[in-house]
């Protein structure tokens, strides 16, 4: 993390932040001086709570229930952050959904959801983040080693995160002479309750996989919001169209399928979950 007080002043928000990764990141932003707006979905009672976290710890923070899926809630989110702040300094695109199905199984309904949720947010997110970036800013969006390996029944979820990274890089050079820079953040086996969702939805043995990774354990939503932190930072600022990839060295070790090779048939029975940690509350 950043030494105290090195977001003093900002403005930041952060989608999907009343839990996991995205209230690990809210949290850190606001004890270093950030005001941080906390969007949520539907959990009041866990955006209150992220609230109350970062107040607690001295911070400033705001919660907006707002629905990124949705075109009319991104403006309602930025018409918030406008109307309570005047202005942004960092976006962060958390929130995410999709099924976990092979890609036979794929419905239409699943397509556009996961587009919707992902890419899209992201982009209308950033295009209105970037009007409130008056003396320049940082957008970072949250993506998964999905984005580069074909993972059993992350097809859906793996092309949007991809396709997340493409725009970061699009991005990075149209909205540099804004002095805005944009990044993303690519995890590997992180801890939360997608993790966990997914492994019962490919039946991957976990433990199995996490003996692959060559620093032996999985990932924290900690160890994502630091990478975010950093990035957000002014020690980032001639980083950008980058990604930064959190995970334990698994993506460059000589075990090249990370969640390994010999799968059992995936049971897809009851299956099209949504990311927990990374879902707008």
């Amino acid at each position: 993390m950043q030494s105290i007080g090195a977001f003093e002043g900002t403005v930041s928000v952060v989608t999907g932040a009343s839990r996991g990764i995205g209230r690990e990141l809210a949290l850190a932003l606001a004890r270093q001086g950030a005001t941080v707006i906390v969007n949520y979905k539907r959990d009041e009672d866990a955006a209150a709570a992220t609230v109350a976290s970062a107040r607690g710890a001295g911070g400033h923070a705001l919660a907006c229930r707002a629905d990124v899926e949705d075109p009319a809630g991104i403006l309602k989110l930025f018409s918030f952050v406008e109307e309570a702040c005047g202005r942004l300094d960092h976006f962060v695109s958390n929130a995410a959904a999709g099924p976990f199905k092979p890609v036979h199984d794929l419905k239409l309904h699943h397509l556009d959801r996961c587009h919707a949720m992902n890419a899209r947010a992201f982009v209308l997110g950033a295009q209105q983040a970037a009007r409130l970036m008056d003396r320049g800013g940082r957008i970072v969006a949250m993506s998964s080693l999905g984005a580069g390996f074909a993972l059993p029944g992350y097809a859906a979820m793996g092309a949007q995160k991809a396709a997340l990274e493409a725009w970061v890089r699009y991005l990075a050079c149209e909205f540099a002479p804004l002095g805005i820079t944009a990044n993303a953040v690519s995890g590997g086996l992180i801890d939360t309750g997608t993790l966990a969702l997914y492994a019962r939805a490919a039946g991957v043995d976990l433990d199995a996989a996490i003996r692959r990774v060559p620093r032996q354990r999985v990932g924290t939503a900690q160890d994502m919001a630091a990478a975010a932190a950093f990035l957000l930072s002014p020690a980032a600022d001639y980083i950008t169209g980058q990604t930064l990839v959190v995970d334990g060295g698994v993506s460059v070790s000589s075990q090249l399928q990370p969640l390994g090779d010999s799968l059992p048939p995936m049971d897809t029975t009851g299956v099209g979950g949504a990311s927990r940690s990374a879902v707008s509350g």
